[in-house]
This record gives C-alpha cells, sequence and structure tokens, in this order.
C-alpha cells in the first residue's frame, strides 16, 4: 500500500466517481488476527466510529460487571467491598493490567484521578526530585493545552522558567539548567508518533528526567517505557483503551525513583498506615505513593471489565492493523476525494505515524465565499456525523479520524473515506459546525 498522504490523482468536484475500494475492503477484513476483536464492542451497523481517539467505544464485558458492581458489592455487601471485592486494592491491580501495553513491569503503574492531576502530580514529582542548580523546565510546544497549563501552574510554585520546545528539537534545547521534559507520546491535533527512545536519551545525557503523556499512543501501539528508561508517565484510558467517558487516569513512575517520589498532593490513600489516621504523612513503599484520595470504583471496576477486551490480543498485532488501517484509508481518500480539498498533515513515515489520520479540509476554490467565519473542516465534519460518519475536527481545518485496531475494519476506513468524498462534492449538503469534540487531557 502506498503511504502517500497526498491526493494527486483525485476526481474533480461533480466528476462520477467509481467505488473501486469496496472489494478490496472485504478482502482485507476477511482475516488476521484481530478480526474477531470486533464483536467484544457495542457497535452498530450503520454508523463508522472513527472517534476513538476521543471516546472508545463501549466493551461487552462492561454493563453485566457494573451491574453486579451497583447491585451486589454496593447494593448487598455495602462497606465489606472494600476488603471482600477488593475495590481497596483496585487502583495498583488494575495498573498492573495495563502496564503490558505500556511496556511497564510490574509495581510501576497505579490507576486513579484524572489526567490532568496526574500531570501535576508527575510534573511536580519529577522537579523535587531534580538536581540543584535546575532553573527550567522544557514543555512539548504542541502539547494539548491542558498539559501546558498544568506544567506552568507546577513551575510556577517552584519558581521554575516553562520553556516550549518542538519535540525534535528537545535534543538540541536541553542544558544542564532543565529539571525535566513533559512530551506527547503522539501529537494529538496531527497525529505524529514522537521518538520516545532518542528524547528521553538526550533528556538523561543532560540529567534531566523525562516526563511522557500516553494519552494517544497506549493501546494504539507498542509503548516500551521501561526499555527507553522512561522516568514518569501520565495516560487516560477513555481512548484506545476504552475505559468509558472520564474514566480514571493512570500514572506511571519508574521502579529505582521511587523510593525519591515526593507526591505533591500526600492523600490518606498513599499514606503508609492509611487507617492509622496519623496527622503525620509517611508515604506508602513503592507505586502506593503515587495514589491520592480515596477511589472512585464506579470507573475503576467498569475499566477493569473493559480491559478484558485484550485478552489474547498482541499490541505487536494492533499496531500492523492500526498502519494498514490508516494507509488504506490515505488511499481510499485519494481515490474518492476531489483534488486539492484535503491534504494528510499526518506524517507518511510508519515510524513517525499514530493511530489517526488527521486531513487539512480547503475550502472549495468554485464554492461562493460564505459570511460568518464557520470553519470549512466544521462543517465538513457535522455532514459527516449526518451521513453516519464520526470522527471529529479541531479548528481551523482538521479533520480527523481515529483508528482502533480491536474494532475499526477496512470497510469503516473505505465508508468513511468515501462519503467524505461525496460531502467534498457536495458543499451544499454540508450543515452547521458542531462544536470540537470534548477531550481530556490530551484531547
Amino acid at each position: 500500500m502506498s503511504e502517500s498522504p497526498e491526493t494527486p490523482t483525485s476526481p474533480g468536484p461533480a466528476a462520477a466517481v467509481a467505488r473501486t475500494q469496496a472489494a478490496h475492503a472485504a478482502e482485507l477484513d476477511a482475516g488476521g488476527p484481530l478480526a474477531a476483536t470486533r464483536d467484544r464492542f457495542v457497535l452498530d451497523d450503520d454508523t463508522v466510529y472513527l472517534d476513538g481517539n476521543s471516546l472508545g467505544a463501549l466493551p461487552r464485558s462492561v454493563p453485566g460487571r457494573i451491574a453486579e458492581v451497583i447491585n451486589h458489592e454496593w447494593g448487598e455487601l455495602r462497606i465489606r467491598s472494600w476488603t471482600e471485592a477488593g475495590w481497596w486494592t483496585a487502583p495498583e491491580r488494575i495498573g498492573e493490567k495495563i502496564a503490558p501495553l505500556i511496556g511497564a513491569a510490574p509495581g510501576q503503574v497505579v490507576v486513579g484521578d484524572s489526567t490532568s492531576v496526574n500531570v501535576f502530580k508527575a510534573v511536580t514529582g519529577g522537579i523535587r526530585m531534580a538536581g540543584k542548580g535546575c532553573t527550567e523546565i522544557l514543555v512539548d510546544a504542541t502539547t494539548f493545552p491542558t498539559d501546558g497549563y498544568v506544567a506552568r501552574s507546577a513551575a510556577r510554585m517552584a519558581g521554575l522558567a516553562v520553556r516550549p520546545v518542538e519535540p525534535a528539537r528537545i535534543a538540541d534545547e536541553v542544558t544542564e539548567r532543565t529539571a525535566l521534559a513533559l512530551v506527547n507520546h503522539v501529537d494529538y491535533r496531527t497525529g505524529e508518533l514522537n521518538d520516545m527512545t532518542a528524547i528521553t536519551s538526550a533528556l538523561h545525557s543532560a540529567g534531566a528526567l523525562a516526563v511522557w503523556d500516553l494519552c494517544h499512543s497506549a493501546g494504539a501501539l507498542p509503548v516500551a517505557l521501561d526499555a527507553c528508561g522512561v522516568d514518569l508517565a501520565v495516560g487516560c484510558t477513555y481512548k484506545y483503551l476504552n475505559g468509558g467517558p472520564g474514566s480514571p487516569a493512570y500514572l506511571y513512575l519508574r521502579t529505582g525513583l521511587q523510593e525519591r517520589f515526593e507526591s505533591p498532593l500526600p492523600g490518606w490513600n498513599s499514606h503508609a498506615d492509611p487507617f492509622g489516621m496519623d496527622p503525620g504523612y509517611t508515604p506508602a513503599d513503592g507505586i502506593l505513593r503515587g495514589r491520592v484520595g480515596t477511589p472512585d470504583i464506579l470507573s475503576l471496576l467498569a475499566l477493569e471489565a473493559a480491559l478484558e477486551a485484550w485478552e489474547g490480543v498482541a499490541i505487536e498485532d494492533v499496531r500492523a492493523k492500526s498502519l494498514a488501517l490508516s494507509d488504506f484509508f490515505l488511499e481510499c481518500v485519494a481515490a474518492y476525494a476531489p483534488a486539492g480539498r484535503v491534504r494528510s498533515v499526518t506524517p507518511a513515515e510508519h515510524r513517525r505515524r499514530g493511530s489517526q489520520v488527521s486531513l487539512a479540509c480547503s475550502p472549495d476554490p468554485s464554492a461562493p465565499a460564505e459570511e460568518g467565519g464557520t470553519p470549512v473542516a466544521g462543517r465538513v465534519m457535522a455532514e459527516l456525523i449526518r451521513r453516519g460518519v464520526v470522527g471529529d475536527f479541531r479548528p481551523p481545518d482538521v479533520l480527523r479520524f481515529g483508528f482502533t485496531p480491536l474494532y475499526t475494519t477496512f470497510a469503516d476506513a473505505e465508508r468513511a473515506a468515501w462519503v467524505l468524498g461525496e460531502v467534498l462534492r457536495d458543499p451544499a449538503g454540508a450543515g452547521p459546525a458542531p462544536a470540537p469534540a470534548v477531550g481530556g487531557a490530551a484531547g
């Protein structure tokens, strides 16, 4: 398959277009190690769902488990469930289920709180572990805004400066005065995959810590935190991990740093003796010191059930299908979309691509100019959604299509490209722009 993100041979507006890729999609869907995993999710045949990079689909294992938690564990056992149903140990138990998906050995991942809270814990804790004489932290210049907001707040409290740097420039910009860098593994807007190995190595060479945001990579491609020597990492669970809206995030803390980690949010759940009610704080050993307050049990246990969808799945197979899906989608866009209307801003090279395709959408040059300044990408996405293809857009001009290999099919990719071509050839059919889709701390 071609990796070209361009659409050089696309037919012009109003041209008759043959649906040439549909049979090929059926052939691609006929086999492969993930051919049956779609059945593990609640989906409908009338909708192409390509917004799993904002909110994953509902795993079939979740509703029954939550009913059991509500009716039996909360309804009958009540307070006894903290011990008898394992509620108390859920944060670290579920962390152990996520750990293999992010390349972490046991005892380094704990689940709880939001991504934003975990970013604050990681950045502040990292600053406190930094060497004396550090005066700044680096922040991914392309980061989702929340990460930047939190990092600036943490730096301000510590009296450090914040310097935004393009990820590809971190190796050149880090100095002995840098405490740490907060970097997104995948760019939420373009889908570009940053080089975790090289960036982490460059930071360590200068004596700085590496803090990674995995929101757009965990569950979509192999992540190797331990192998790359990452110090701290955070991630959400409601995208490619399908944990549900607002499901709790996780914190990774490398084993060698755990004794030095000083949480900026020392809650009773991370105390060495949480039921001793000692007014003085003594942190628990190991990853437990990443906990804060009482766990959000309903969301935690929904996430635990959702992770059952990963049973028997190899992340390498997920990555292979992800790349094949996005390659095929780009081929279909090239075949179906009018020339010059969309271009990929997602890198063509596999080593630089996450699991989404972002298309910059241009106005139809033959259509009369519209008043009001409504982004054309917003209007196009609104019409796509009306016609049963769900992606999202980021102002001013980016259409985002997320590919979740556990349930996205090649037929989904082909249909999405076909409908996109129809909408672009029929600008009168585009409706008012929707609000940009809501994401979490990594959009």
